[in-house]
C-alpha cells in the first residue's frame, strides 16, 4: 500500500501548492517576472538534466525524479505563457461577433508559439532519455500535454465555469475566446476518455507483477489522471472550484509576499 500512498500524496501536493504558487506569481507587479522565469528557467535546466541522468534508473526513486522532474519542465511553459513571455502572435481580445473558423484561427493565434514551446519541449525529453528503460518523465509530460489541450477545447467550445479569476490582469483578454455554456460535444468525449484512461493506469499500478518502479510511476501517472478528470467535473458542476486556493489568490490581490518557492505547476486546466 506504501508503494502507492507516497505517490499518491506527493502528486497532490504538487498539484495543489504549485498551481497556487503560479496563480499568486502571476498576480504580482510584471517588474517581478523576470525573477520568476529565471528562477523556473532554471529549474528547467536542471530538471532536463535529471531526466538524462535517470532515464536508465527503474527504482522508486528514479520514478520520482523523472515525474518531478518532468513537472518542473511543464512548469517552466507555463510560467513563460502565463507571465506573456512565449504566448501567440496574437495578444488582443477576440472581436467582437466573430464565430466560426474566424474565432478558432484567432484562438489558435493567441497560443501558438505556447504550443510550438510544449511541443519541442516533448521533443527535447524524448532525445534526451531515447532508449532509457525510464519513461516516466516523458509519459508524464505528454500526460499533460493532452490533458491541457482536452481543457482548452472544452473552454473555446464552452463550459459553464470558465475560471477567469485565475487569470492575471495582463491576460484578461483571453477569456474573450472563452465560451460560456451549460455543455458541449466534445464534453463527455473527454471525461469518458479520461476516466477509461485512469482505470487503465491504475490497473497497471496495482498488477500483482509490478516492482516498485513500476507501480509508482503508474500510480503517479493514473493520480495525475484523476486531477485531470476532476478538472475537467469543474468545469461544469457548481461548485467553488477557486477555494481550492483562495489563500493564494487573496494574498496575490492584497500584495501579500510570500515565501519563495519552487513553481512546478501541474494544473491541467485552470488559466487557459
Amino acid at each position: 500500500m506504501s508503494e502507492h500512498a507516497l505517490p499518491v500524496l506527493y502528486t497532490l501536493f504538487l498539484w495543489w501548492f504549485s498551481t497556487g504558487l503560479i496563480v499568486y506569481l502571476d498576480g504580482l507587479a510584471p517588474r517581478t517576472f523576470r525573477w520568476s522565469l529565471a528562477g523556473a528557467g532554471a529549474l528547467a535546466v536542471l530538471a532536463l538534466y535529471g531526466l538524462v541522468a535517470s532515464r536508465s534508473d527503474t527504482s522508486v526513486s528514479g520514478a520520482f525524479i523523472a515525474f518531478t522532474c518532468a513537472l518542473a519542465v511543464w512548469g517552466w511553459n507555463e510560467i513563460s505563457f502565463l507571465m506573456g513571455l512565449v504566448t501567440g502572435p496574437r495578444r488582443i481580445a477576440s472581436p467582437p461577433g466573430a464565430t466560426g473558423w474566424r474565432h478558432l484561427r484567432n484562438a489558435v493565434a493567441v497560443v501558438a508559439y505556447h504550443e510550438v514551446s510544449i511541443a519541442a519541449s516533448a521533443a527535447l525529453i524524448a532525445a534526451l532519455t531515447w532508449g532509457g528503460e525510464n519513461q516516466i518523465g516523458l509519459w508524464t509530460f505528454l500526460l499533460l500535454w493532452v490533458l491541457r489541450l482536452s481543457a482548452k477545447v472544452n473552454v473555446f467550445l464552452g463550459v459553464p465555469n470558465l475560471g477567469q479569476e485565475f487569470l492575471p490582469d495582463h491576460l484578461k483578454y483571453l477569456a474573450t475566446y472563452f465560451r460560456k455554456r451549460p455543455m458541449n460535444v466534445f464534453f463527455p468525449v473527454s471525461v469518458t476518455a479520461s476516466t477509461v484512461a485512469m482505470l487503465l493506469l491504475i490497473q497497471a499500478a496495482g498488477a500483482s507483477d509490478a516492482d516498485g518502479f513500476t507501480a509508482a510511476g503508474f500510480t503517479f501517472l493514473a493520480t495525475l489522471m484523476a486531477l485531470a478528470l476532476l478538472e475537467h467535473w469543474l468545469l461544469v458542476l457548481p461548485l467553488p472550484a477557486a477555494a481550492l486556493w483562495s489563500w493564494y489568490l487573496s494574498a496575490r490581490e492584497s500584495g501579500v509576499t510570500l515565501p519563495s518557492a519552487i513553481p512546478t505547476q501541474i494544473s491541467t486546466n485552470r488559466r487557459q
